[in-house]
């Protein structure tokens, strides 16, 4: 809330821009112990990038730059600006491991320093004042369960099937980036202004938003009788998405490389 706040007063006098600087000062630079980033084969399919067992790193096969970006930075790839077309066109096979286990944000990290080191990536944030969700608790109180079991080297949100979503120790600013990718239609990011700063297990269902020219019969009758994502949000979680400007973070990529295969 005092970041938020402070956002605030810097959107009254403008566009704030902060530069990204990782906070390493006084002890080692995080890298994974071994790292390889190589082109994918002509015409590889898009894929993605998923977390290796135990919290030991992460593996993609065809991954853009543009995906790396949106999962190591958690923000949806409509809020990265600047480069080459081929940050989005190209694709990459990555392998990126530790020996020992870390947590998720010292991964996601180290994940950072490798872009930087292999692409020779330079870029920094810019906060402005635009349309967004402003996620809240209901006034009817908070139906989510807090975790008492950590699952810091799992993913947080995994699908049961049928869209109907599991989270599993799921803290809110983790949940605020995948809703804003559930709400890709929209082009609204999700700010957390819960108040939250604990995790969270619970289970969410809701008809899928359909994409602008997907026909109407793209879900099954059981998903359309599913309340939309804003009134599931109120009813099985306790949790309000209200429409409003607020502060957006952007991610400017200033230069960038190719990198040579390693």
């Amino acid at each position: 809330m005092i970041w938020l706040k402070r956002c605030l007063m810097l959107m009254s006098l403008g566009l704030a821009s902060i530069p990204v600087a990782i906070a390493q000062s006084n002890q080692t630079r995080l890298v994974y112990d071994v790292a390889s980033i190589r082109p994918s084969r002509p015409n590889a399919p898009a894929g993605g990038i998923d977390p290796l067992p135990g919290g030991t790193g992460y593996k993609g096969a065809g991954v853009s730059v543009k995906v790396m970006l949106s999962v190591m930075y958690r923000l949806p790839m409509r809020q990265i600006v600047g480069g080459p077309d081929w940050l989005s066109d190209e694709r990459f096979d990555v392998q990126a491991m530790t020996e020992a286990p870390h947590s998720t944000d010292d991964l996601h990290l180290m994940f950072q320093n490798l872009l930087a080191d292999r692409f020779h990536l330079k870029l920094h944030r810019q906060t402005k004042l635009a349309p967004a969700y402003i996620l809240t608790v209901a006034k009817s109180g908070l139906k989510m369960t807090e975790a008492t079991t950590a699952h810091d080297h799992n993913i947080p949100i995994t699908n049961g099937g049928n869209n109907e979503f599991i989270g599993n120790s799921v803290r809110m600013g983790f949940f605020c980036w995948w809703l804003g990718l559930r709400l890709q239609n929209d082009q609204r990011p999700v700010i957390d202004q819960t108040g939250l700063s604990g995790a969270y297990d619970f289970k969410l269902s809701f008809r899928p938003q359909l994409a602008p020219n997907a026909s109407m019969d793209a879900n099954s009758s059981e998903q359309d009788n599913r309340p939309s994502i804003f009134d599931a949000l109120k009813d099985q979680l306790g949790l309000v998405l209200t429409p409003q400007k607020g502060p957006v973070e952007i991610l400017v990529i200033d230069s960038i490389e190719k990198p040579s295969e390693n």
